[in-house]
């Protein structure tokens, strides 16, 4: 890697999904106050909504949400074409 070309604060820094507990490592600078125990080492921690470990295209696990029949709704409509 060329010296002298990232920024200053280019550190090893872990994120954290919030919504299943995974942690993962990497470079970054993101910028953040918090700090987390990780690996028996202390980092600047970043916490995430959502990342690939949770989020349903990747992990191939899709919530079908049903708000007022409205699946159901369209299912009845597409039977009747599909005759």
């Amino acid at each position: 890697m060329k010296q002298g070309i990232h920024p200053d604060n280019y550190r090893p820094v872990v994120f954290k999904d919030m919504s299943n507990g995974d942690m993962f490592l990497i470079r970054s600078t993101a910028k953040t106050t918090e700090t987390v125990e990780f690996e028996g080492e202390t980092y600047p921690v970043v916490k995430l909504e959502i990342s690939s470990s949770s989020h349903p295209f990747y992990t191939g696990k899709s919530k079908l949400v049903d708000t007022a029949g409205r699946v159901d709704k369209f299912m009845s409509r597409y039977a009747r074409s599909r005759k």
